[in-house]
């Protein structure tokens, strides 16, 4: 979402914490990883040691992980701090921020009342909302999911942590030229999903954060699961930090660990508000491969490339990142370089790291992990 914006203060380095130093023990104690795992322990023993060496070697403060395998969840781990100058322990029940990683959420809520013949993904969002420039009506919903509208960025006008209002930025962006024709190109964009929000709020007749809880935390049991941002005293969640300088005159500028403040708009929330666990992100990735959430129709459907006009595959499909679409396919959950979750439909497997580093980018490891459990026997889908 929107860029960070260090607070005031800083706090000392996490080398003074003792982290690392208990990170670096308990990889130590583990089997080595340079063979390939032959049994779900080994698996298991082999994506410690991965998750604690990427600890240490990126100064992740906490993380969570978890992995899915045939539908069942077969490593839940949690590990470092939630909050290094209170020394407070990352647990199973840590909230941490998914930040754009909320958007593949926002996809199958779309899929949902696509089924429900609420929307269709090929209509206009004129079609949907009122008060549109003319040159936005002609999007179609699928492009909005797919960052292949065209549309200005939001993010790009004063918000309300700036001395503005959320209504000041609509208002502004709606005077912004388009930054391509439709369809033409892939721009990953926060005003696309602004106005999903707002689609979703008024064909399913109830607010975003509201549906989502309705449909589909319910439905997969994730009672920890909420909407919030840095400005939010959301309970149990899991402080931001960040090493990225501050531009000071301390000798120490790039290597100090900073709190990392973002703000997430409430109608921008569709795009990256989600603070969840690892554990309950699990128990939704379980509920959409069982068809709880949508059908697998839909569900084939949100995770197929979106086509620009040139008749080539976009980055996205609707509301996912596609990062591989063959031989074996792959769709991700990203955000805030500091969240990912990768699922491998066709291996029946889903890893999902979540750490509290912005720059931690578990996305880069994740396939390291994802290949222990890849090569494991898979039962027939029933």
């Amino acid at each position: 979402m929107r860029r960070g914006r260090r607070a005031p203060g800083t706090f000392m380095s996490i080398r003074k914490h003792g982290v690392l130093w208990l990170v670096a023990a308990l990889a130590l104690s583990l089997p080595g990883i340079g063979h390939a795992a032959g049994s779900l322990d080994q698996a298991n023993e082999q994506a410690r040691r991965v998750v604690l060496q990427a600890m240490q070697e990126r100064l992740i403060p906490g993380l969570q992980v978890a992995v899915v395998k045939d539908d069942e969840l077969v490593l839940s781990e949690a590990y470092g701090l939630a909050n290094v100058e209170n020394r407070v322990p990352a647990t199973a029940k840590t909230l941490f921020p998914l930040n754009s990683a909320t958007k593949p959420f926002t996809g199958v809520a779309m899929m949902q009342l696509a089924e429900a013949g609420r929307v269709s993904l090929d209509a206009p969002i004129s079609r949907y909302l009122d008060d549109l420039p003319p040159p936005w009506q002609a999007i179609r919903v699928r492009q909005l999911l797919a960052h292949t509208s065209g549309l200005p960025e939001i993010v790009d006008q004063p918000g309300p942590t700036a001395g503005s209002t959320e209504a000041a930025m609509w208002k502004g962006v709606k005077q912004q030229p388009m930054e391509a024709p439709i369809g033409e190109m892939f721009a990953y964009n926060q005003t696309n999903y602004g106005l999903l929000a707002q689609i979703i709020a008024k064909q399913a007749l109830m607010p975003y954060e509201r549906y989502l809880a309705e449909r589909q935390f319910s439905v997969a049991n994730m009672p920890l699961t909420t909407f919030g941002d840095s400005y939010d005293p959301v309970p149990n969640a899991a402080t931001i930090y960040s090493y990225f300088p501050r531009r000071t005159l301390a000798p120490n500028d790039a290597n100090r660990l900073s709190r990392w403040v973002y703000d997430i708009p409430y109608s921008l929330q569709a795009g990256g508000g989600i603070q969840t666990t690892a554990d309950e992100l699990a128990a939704w990735l379980i509920a959409l491969s069982k068809g709880r959430l949508i059908n697998a129709a839909s569900r084939q459907s949100m995770w197929t490339p979106e086509k620009l006009n040139s008749g080539a595959n976009g980055a996205w499909s609707a509301g996912w990142p596609v990062l591989a679409s063959t031989p074996r396919r792959q769709v991700a959950g990203i955000g805030g370089n500091r969240a990912a979750f990768i699922v491998y439909p066709d291996d029946r497997l889903a890893v999902i790291v979540l750490t509290n580093l912005v720059g931690g980018n578990p996305e880069r490891f994740i396939p390291q992990i994802a290949e222990l459990y890849r090569a494991l026997p898979t039962p027939p889908a029933p």
